[in-house]
């Protein structure tokens, strides 16, 4: 490899935030014991709070961001690692606390990686990134209600948040899996793609404002949560007996305010989905069971992929919800 190569860094000298390409060097990488070269990042809202401010996430300076990213092995201290081994890194802190994927190579804990399975590339695992691995996790949360819980099979599953990256892929993977979706959006405008994506009844987000009862009618046999907040009240009062609720996200606030009932009553099950700490052998079986449940010509779709120049004219957009779809990063582009 050359000694040189791009990145982006983010700085914070004398509480003046910055962010540039800017040539760095294999010294410069301090962390882990495989050294990657790597192919693909992609964009996600973390990613943008960080490359804005740092967004109270960032700790150290200068930083090189980008939470996850695929790529081939160049060097490895580690023999389950070989030169040329394609491999997914999403998670554990990096980008957060150790250099991260907006740069055209990476050196990372060996602990951190999966090899990528053979019917996916580099390509195909970053257009699906922690989004697309975030929401797998999610619609096996739901699987588990028949399968683990061994509970009453599934049929009608609601997704909040449906526009987004994380909602998107679960609807897709949702209506694979056989189930009746029910996206919730406040964008009138995406109810055709949400349809196409398998959505069989699109649900304005009005309806989940207001106070909620205790207990409502039951409706939903699983709920794949992106969003959190007050939403999520009336979400789990409003969940079938042996339901489960998976939350994953947090952008309509960090707070509920619920009550016991629905999970002493109705035995409702709040599945939390933490797609950073998942363990290795759960990631492993997720993204062996990607390729079976995505549409990659679907989800190519509406995948953009950007430069480092681009990615930072795109990155403001996605703060303010003016960017839709999935936004994968090439370095060398």
């Amino acid at each position: 490899m050359s000694e040189k190569f791009k990145a982006i860094v983010i700085d914070n000298q004398n509480e003046k935030f910055s962010r540039d390409i800017k040539e760095i060097s294999k010294s410069d990488l301090k962390d882990g014991n495989v050294l990657v070269k790597i192919d693909y990042s992609s964009l996600n809202y973390k990613d943008s709070l960080i490359l804005n401010n740092g967004g109270k996430i960032v700790r150290k300076f200068p930083f090189v961001p980008g939470i996850d990213f695929s790529g081939k092995v160049v060097e490895s201290e580690d023999s389950k690692f070989k030169k040329d081994d394609n491999i997914i890194l999403t998670g554990f802190r990096v980008g957060e606390a150790y250099f991260g994927g907006f740069s055209q190579y990476a050196k990372v804990d060996s602990n951190f990686l999966v090899k990528t399975p053979k019917e996916l590339d580099n390509k195909k695992t970053m257009m699906l990134g922690t989004a697309g691995f975030t929401a797998l996790l999610c619609s096996f949360a739901i699987k588990a209600k028949e399968e683990l819980l061994l509970g009453e099979k599934v049929k009608d599953v609601l997704v909040t948040g449906s526009s987004g990256g994380v909602g998107s892929i679960a609807i897709m993977i949702l209506s694979k899996m056989g189930y009746d979706v029910h996206a919730v959006t406040g964008k009138k405008d995406k109810n055709d793609y949400l349809k196409n994506l398998g959505a069989k009844n699109i649900i304005d987000r009005k309806e989940f404002e207001g106070e909620s009862k205790l207990l409502e009618k039951g409706t939903w046999d699983g709920v794949v949560d992106t969003v959190g907040g007050s939403a999520l009240t009336k979400i789990l009062a409003q969940t079938k007996p042996g339901g489960i609720v998976a939350a994953c996200g947090n952008a309509g606030g960090v707070k509920i305010n619920t009550t016991v009932m629905p999970f002493i009553i109705r035995g409702v099950k709040l599945w939390g989905v933490d797609s950073s700490g998942s363990s290795i052998k759960r990631r492993e079986f997720i993204w062996n069971e990607a390729s079976k449940l995505i549409d990659f010509s679907k989800l190519q779709s509406f995948t953009k992929e950007l430069s480092f120049n681009e990615l930072l004219e795109t990155y403001p957009k996605l703060l303010k919800g003016e960017f839709f779809g999935r936004a994968i990063v090439n370095p060398n582009k």
